[in-house]
């Protein structure tokens, strides 16, 4: 399988700055931080009234409607419009988490959910295509991946702390989402072209080639399910290691708190040794080794053994995730592809729970291994290739570019 030549886009990409990094990496932080703060907010939930089965029926809606929001908001996010999306979905997002931080009733809580969850999504579209108008998108997704880690294990560290409640759980997202509001202004615009003029985004388009095209659609079909498969295992990560490694309560806070500061070390070294390393063998290895853990996670019995796998196997997927949004970033330098990839993740994930303990229950946690396994080595063929294509088309992005091209002096990168 091969793709035909990338063409050139003539865009020039811009380095990353203080100002850069705090709006477009903290917007997409808030963006996506729903999804990991599900647990305590589900836990929230049942605690004003709502089962767990409630709970998690409205968590899953509102991770639906977020990405179904990102998709729909994507293209807009490519030109001037990630202002705007920005802007609408953070304000979204601090109301609607507001109103069920603060107002307690079900019914409110609910609609505020539901308002946070479509708000959230543009967030993340316009956190993405912001993304890729940056330079050394492997650096780039690195940084943006170990300050999401970090500001999640923050978050996950004080919830506890001042306790789970609906004004924790919902009101902390809600004031990082108004705080990330006023940095809107901040994120990098839509690449100039070589010229240093107005920027012709259709002229761009047009000029994108069909090759481009299929490794743009095939990366985010190839995120879509490989984030099903990751996920699967997560949602049963803990039935799986009580009921076949034995593991207690202790245990598997100590798997959760380990993979966070695995996820961290990750994202660190793809931001410092991205660029070295290239883009598509630790993509591979990480996917290949990946696949190894899952199908082993599902025969493990020692607990001991268990905690590891578990924590390398979050480790790897780390490396794995952000390479795959650099390759999404590298595809095209306004965002084309970047805006919906964590869209299409949400898709996937949002599923996860669903499928991972309907067929653990149906076939058992050792199949469940082998089935997410297998999944991985799927998407590994394609994304091998898109992932060589993608880093031609960002060296034939940076040969087009004009030398004397504007750089801040207070780039960071």
């Amino acid at each position: 399988m091969t793709l035909p030549a990338p063409s050139h886009d003539s865009l020039v990409r811009v380095p990353l700055t203080a100002t850069r990094a705090v709006s477009t990496f903290g917007i997409t932080v808030v963006g996506f931080m729903t999804a990991n703060l599900v647990p305590v907010m589900i836990l929230a939930l049942t605690d004003l009234g709502y089962s767990a089965t409630g709970a998690g029926t409205l968590m899953t809606a509102c991770l639906l409607l977020s990405a179904m929001t990102c998709l729909a908001t994507a293209r807009w996010t490519t030109g001037s419009g990630r202002y705007k999306v920005a802007r609408i979905g953070l304000a979204l997002t601090a109301s609607g988490f507001g109103a069920a931080a603060v107002i307690a009733d079900p019914t409110i809580a609910a609609i505020g959910i539901i308002i946070a969850g479509l708000g959230s999504g543009g967030a993340v579209a316009a956190g993405g295509a912001a993304l890729a108008a940056l330079r050394d998108p492997d650096r780039a997704s690195g940084i943006s991946g170990f300050t999401n880690r970090a500001i999640v294990a923050v978050v996950l560290f004080i919830i506890p702390l001042i306790g789970i409640g609906m004004g924790s759980a919902f009101g902390i997202l809600a004031a990082l989402a108004l705080a990330a509001l006023f940095t809107t202004g901040w994120m990098p615009d839509r690449p100039k072209g070589e010229t240093g003029g107005a920027p012709n985004i259709e002229r761009s388009r047009a000029r994108t080639s069909r090759s481009t095209r299929i490794a743009g659609f095939g990366v985010l079909a190839c995120f879509a399910l490989w984030a099903l498969g990751e996920d699967s295992l997560w949602a049963v990560a803990a039935v799986m290691g009580e009921q076949q490694a034995s593991l207690d309560e202790a245990g598997m806070a100590l798997v959760l708190s380990l993979s966070t500061a695995g996820g961290l070390v990750a994202s660190a070294a793809v931001s410092l040794f991205g660029k070295k390393l290239g883009r598509t063998v630790p993509l591979v290895t990480a996917l290949l080794v990946g696949a190894i853990l899952k199908i082993t996670s599902g025969f493990v019995t020692d607990p001991g053994l268990y905690l590891v796998v578990i924590i390398v196997w979050n480790t790897v997927y780390m490396v794995a995730f952000l390479y795959i949004v650099a390759i999404a970033a590298a595809l095209d330098a306004t965002g084309k592809w970047s805006a919906p990839i964590l869209g299409v993740y949400l898709v996937g994930s949002s599923f996860a729970p669903l499928f991972g303990t309907a067929v653990s229950e149906m076939v058992g946690f050792a199949n469940l291994g082998i089935i997410l396994g297998a999944i991985t080595l799927i998407v590994l063929v394609p994304l091998l290739f898109i992932s060589r294509f993608s880093h031609q088309q960002e060296a034939d992005q940076a040969q087009d570019t004009t030398p004397g091209a504007e750089f801040p002096h207070a780039a960071i990168v």
